[in-house]
């Protein structure tokens, strides 16, 4: 017999507790443990949603060798817009199981809309779970997109949308959002963890038996995670999260995860009224405003994927009225800056413990690379004695505790990205110089320590 007692689920972070508790003791949230019964858990273990459950050795799944299987005629549907199909990794892996997420409002379900007139000879079946078919329709008519190929479905049950790709059969399949989408044989409402993780298998298993696409939109939470279990993330074959500033037009479609490409790709793209548009050329986006002549201002170059981008780093070092200075950053992380400054006032004698640091990275870009961390070390340091920073310079290399400037990867294709932007100069570490074999027509300068790399910008 099942056993039925209760659990309590964060809503969350997918933590279990025998008790209600008004803290979550997995990830420290508040009031986001819910009330599930452990039978619910074990008859859910993703039916097949096409058949009256009865198996057989003829409806078995069997084993295939492996040159056995065939790839197709084309193994990706290409869209034609470069930046999306970066980010996926050349186009949209035919079988590929993929979720985006972002802030409301980012433009999720405008680029889902959208995928109707990228792929106008494909058929796309678009399931909305938080709007009408006439909502998503005028949305389209706003969009362009007019195609035959494009149906819409307003559902929430899973059983009804399996029903809908057997009568459709797409090539991709489009379920907004996961959140709102449930499975009848479950207690537990919509959006809780048991229904997003047994929705979402449930779902995975149609695509993988039906060999189409499918791109889940799911909403994060305070912290910019995607909400409901973590296990949702690994069940996906990609997952892309949509970043920027609503009150920006930029939008950075950013892969965290992919099994058919390069992670943590970037495509770029500008919110417009008529829809999303890239850019090709997010670099020289990145630095058109760039003010010249002013301290606080300086180039890196950031390898996103496979990709260079040349951004500016902002900084402003003022003294502080305060009995602690601030530390403000915008797209970096704020212990490396931490790390940076202490750096610097250790190893090259600037004292930053009566100084507010302010660090921004201009056009809405998150940046973890390590190696932005000497560009964002001058940038402070130019502030902080006033002086501007050389503006044909392109700073490369990452920070060591003991203040050495350490080798970065990929140095010949950030090189060969500066110089097509028409910057004269970089400063990358000493020990790259080796591996640059070609002529960039770019003046390449080596540093071993930060201090060395201080006297030969500022």
């Amino acid at each position: 017999m099942a056993n039925s007692n209760p659990k309590y689920v964060c809503q969350e972070c997918g933590h279990e507790a025998h008790k209600w508790m008004g803290k979550c003791s997995g990830c420290g949230a508040w009031n986001t443990l819910v009330k599930e019964t452990e039978s619910a858990d074990v008859e859910a273990r993703v039916p097949d949603l096409n058949t009256d459950g009865q198996s057989s050795a003829a409806s078995r799944n069997q084993p295939t060798q492996l040159t056995e299987v065939d790839l197709g005629e084309e193994a990706r549907l290409r869209t034609g817009v470069t930046e999306f199909d970066r980010v996926m990794g050349g186009g949209i892996m035919q079988g590929s199981f993929s979720l985006i997420a972002g802030d409301p409002g980012i433009g999720k379900s405008t680029l889902m809309t959208e995928l109707g007139g990228y792929l106008p000879n494909h058929k796309i079946l678009y399931v909305t779970g938080e709007e009408s078919k006439r909502q998503v329709k005028i949305r389209a008519q706003r969009l362009g997109v007019d195609s035959d190929a494009l149906y819409l479905l307003a559902e929430t049950n899973v059983q009804e949308i399996a029903n809908a790709v057997d009568e459709v059969e797409p090539d991709l399949l489009v379920a907004d959002s996961i959140q709102t989408i449930y499975r009848p044989d479950l207690t537990s409402a919509p959006g809780s963890v048991s229904q997003v993780r047994e929705s979402t298998a449930s779902l995975l298993k149609l695509t993988k038996e039906r060999e189409f696409s499918t791109f889940l939109v799911g909403h994060v939470t305070k912290k910019g995670t995607i909400a409901g279990p973590r296990v949702l993330e690994h069940m996906v074959d990609t997952v892309l999260y949509f970043e920027g500033d609503q009150n920006h037009a930029y939008r950075i479609l950013r892969s965290v995860k992919n099994r058919f490409g390069a992670a943590n790709e970037i495509g770029v793209f500008q919110m417009r009224e008529d829809g999303l548009h890239e850019v090709p050329n997010p670099s020289e986006l990145f630095l058109s405003e760039r003010g010249y002549g002013v301290s606080g201002s300086t180039v890196v170059c950031s390898l996103e994927g496979t990709r260079p981008i040349l951004v500016e780093i902002q900084a402003l070092v003022t003294p502080t009225s305060y009995s602690t200075p601030q530390r403000t950053v915008t797209g970096f992380a704020s212990q490396r800056l931490q790390m940076l400054l202490a750096v610097l006032e250790k190893r090259a004698g600037l004292a930053f413990s009566d100084h507010d640091v302010f660090i921004n990275v201009a056009g809405g870009v998150r940046l973890e690379e390590p190696a932005v961390d000497v560009g964002v070390a001058l940038a402070a340091a130019s502030s902080f004695r006033d002086i501007p920073a050389d503006t044909g310079a392109v700073l490369i290399g990452e920070v060591g505790l003991g203040g050495e400037v350490r080798t970065v990867s990929q140095i010949e294709p950030r090189l060969k990205e500066a110089a097509k932007l028409g910057f004269d100069r970089a400063v990358v570490p000493e020990n790259n110089l080796d591996r640059i074999a070609g002529d960039y027509d770019i003046a390449v300068s080596g540093a071993e320590q930060l201090r060395d790399v201080v006297d030969l910008v500022l």
